[in-house]
């Protein structure tokens, strides 16, 4: 199935709607590329969601091996999945590691403690913000007998059912003003 893109509207109604996505899936799995081209993930905890700046953060540490994939190639994703929700989002972007106490202390959540045991003032506490370029989303009815329906609707008919759900694309890189 190809995906659709989403008809148009504004950078902040697209950012608005990926926000609404992924708003109550805390982990996503962010993918690096390593210096010899292997793609590795991991899971981070959403700390952020910036829907005026189009950027999602997280905490990271300057002696994690992601820091050093980030310096040499800035290009990432990151995947989120509602099993229960049957929604799961691809997003890409560009990523930047940060050293501000400011904002640090702004996102800080006790669960991090574990993670960094100095808090906010640890040595190795760096910000990862992940400017968003594009997202990709899979948002299906949570429903099983809606599903079922759905599925027996394309067998019988051979046209695809909304209630299947949907897969859109979002570009969400930020247009030039034109005021």
């Amino acid at each position: 199935m190809k995906a659709k893109s989403a008809p148009p509207q504004t950078h902040a109604e697209s950012f608005a709607r990926l926000g609404e996505l992924i708003s109550d899936i805390h982990i996503a799995m962010l993918s690096t590329v390593t210096d010899d081209g292997t793609i590795r993930s991991r899971p981070m905890g959403t700390q952020h969601i910036d829907l005026l700046d189009g950027a999602l953060w997280f905490f990271t540490s300057s002696e994690s091996p992601k820091a050093d994939e980030i310096i040499h190639r800035k290009q990432v994703n990151l995947s989120y999945a509602s099993i229960e929700k049957q929604r799961y989002v691809s997003v890409s972007g560009q990523a930047h590691l940060v050293r501000d106490h400011a904002k640090a202390r702004q996102l800080w959540k006790p669960a991090a403690k574990i993670w960094f045991p100095d808090g906010v003032d640890d040595p190795t506490l760096l910000l990862l913000r992940v400017d968003v370029i594009a997202a990709e989303y899979w948002d299906s009815p949570s429903s099983k007998m809606v599903q079922l329906y759905g599925m027996a609707k394309y067998a019988f008919t051979g046209k695809k059912s909304s209630e299947l759900g949907e897969n859109i694309r979002l570009d969400l890189r930020p247009t030039e003003s034109t005021s």
